[in-house]
């Protein structure tokens, strides 16, 4: 994928090896008996937990508390830790994606008559406290409806090479496009209801929505891709890079790899072939018109 050289967007705060000071302690998580946010996730053991929050898709806790943990917002205070050269550029491809995905996004909404808000992207390393709560690295990417920002630590994109094999530039971009395309979620009223809902609905159908609601967001990370292809900015095997992803992090593919078995009825991001599937759709269309993973099967 060609990105250096192209526009960086400014919504990026890196809080990479800053140290958190303030009040402290002061934030409260409701997890209720068999809830899925920070550990409570009920996929077949911790070891199942730790691996699909490393996927992408939104923070359990987001998903728990619907943005509100009861927070203490006392003051803080950050110290910056020097950057090396790789962190840099790990930077500049992480403002390039965003900037591209604002491009495509502006452009989008502003066809059909609305006005795009764009999100901010929080680089972090270790830990991080948002609207929805306290995360470590091991949440892996997520985004928070609370104060609309997407959170990342970029050495989840290690993890994404080295232990899950799924690679290439490509493959982290459509990472950050699949988050951004919960804040387009967010917009559009999809994670609001959604939240809403799920407090009338058992672990099993709040799943099963969940999944619809994951691969939407799929599919809009593939309408990203579409517009970046029309750009002329994508490489040949940039395509399967990204299906190649969607694929190793599959419900079914983790759970198989963590365990040896599945458990259907605790997927909540959708299997390999859905998560490919819906990639696709958003990228052969590029029309979010043609995401509505919401009607009929999936």
């Amino acid at each position: 994928m060609e990105w250096k050289g192209r526009r960086q967007s400014d919504n990026v705060e890196d809080q990479r090896g800053a140290s958190m000071g303030g009040r402290g302690g002061g934030f409260r998580i409701p997890i209720g008996g068999g809830g899925r946010g920070g550990g409570g996730l009920s996929i077949g053991g911790i070891v199942v937990v730790l691996i699909i929050c490393w996927v992408t898709g939104i923070n359990p806790l987001t998903l728990l508390s619907g943005g509100d943990t009861g927070m203490d917002t006392g003051t803080s205070t950050t110290q910056q830790a020097p950057r090396t050269p790789a962190e840099d550029e790990m930077t500049g491809f992480v403002r390039t994606i965003l900037a591209d995905t604002e491009d495509t996004w502006n452009e989008i909404f502003q066809s059909n008559g609305a006005r795009y808000e764009e999100p901010t992207l929080v680089l972090f390393g270790g830990q991080v406290r948002s609207a929805c709560g306290f995360a470590s690295s091991a949440s892996g990417p997520f985004y928070c409806p609370g104060d609309r920002k997407v959170y990342l630590d970029t050495e989840f994109f290690k993890e994404l090479s080295q232990r899950l094999g799924a690679g290439g530039d490509f493959a982290e971009a459509y990472v950050v496009a699949h988050e951004v395309g919960h804040h387009v979620q967010n917009l559009l009223g999809v994670l609001p209801k959604f939240n809403q809902a799920r407090q009338n609905m058992s672990e099993t159908e709040a799943n099963r929505m969940s999944v619809r609601v994951e691969l939407q967001a799929d599919c809009f990370a593939g309408v990203w891709g579409k517009r970046t292809q029309q750009k002329g900015f994508l490489e040949s095997g940039d395509l399967e890079e990204a299906l190649n992803a969607a694929q190793q992090i599959g419900d079914d593919t983790l759970q198989k790899r963590s365990q040896g078995y599945v458990v259907p009825e605790s997927f909540n991001h959708g299997t390999s072939q859905q998560r490919m599937r819906w990639f696709k759709q958003g990228f052969d269309t590029g029309d979010m018109k043609a995401c509505d993973t919401f009607s009929g099967n999936v």
